[in-house]
């Protein structure tokens, strides 16, 4: 699932498909640009009876976390998103950059600013702390078996 809005999502959802044709899987983008477009677009995902959901990065989609979570348990579509704190909200797992880590980033660069580096001489930085997020509860209410090598590796497990 990607924005529709946000032309920066093509490259994600690129990298996707060819991750799943490199996988001999069959792939299917719902793109959505508006949170009253959910309910369609989750009803479409049902219709091509996904095992599966990928939700892109965004923050539309990170300013409707519960939505999305909910819609995700009532079609019982297991969802990974880019962020832990969907998986704090019920969502079956995630991997992507640490929130936490990114914000220590940018204070990091706000304290060389206001101590009179100029910004435009700052390095560019990109996210070095990435997490994995399992939520077990949700795993059990889609009645997912959870194989053991997924289990050794997330940073966080909610149980």
């Amino acid at each position: 699932m990607a924005n529709a809005g946000n032309p920066s999502a093509n490259f994600e959802v690129d990298e996707a498909q060819s991750a799943a044709t490199l996988l001999g899987l069959k792939s299917h983008v719902e793109r959505t640009g508006d949170a009253r477009d959910f309910a369609r677009a989750f009803t479409s995902i049902t219709e091509h009876r996904a095992d599966a959901l990928l939700v892109a990065t965004d923050p539309f989609f990170e300013s409707l976390q519960g939505t999305l979570v909910g819609l995700a348990a009532q079609h019982a579509i297991p969802t990974i998103y880019a962020m832990r704190e969907y998986v704090l909200g019920g969502g079956l797992m995630s991997y992507g950059a640490s929130v936490t880590d990114l914000y220590r980033q940018a204070g990091v660069s706000t304290g060389r600013i206001l101590k009179g580096e100029k910004a435009a001489d700052l390095p560019v930085t990109q996210p070095s702390k990435f997490e994995f997020a399992v939520n077990m509860t949700t795993a059990n209410v889609l009645r997912l078996d959870v194989p053991a090598s997924i289990l050794l590796r997330p940073d966080e497990l909610i149980e």
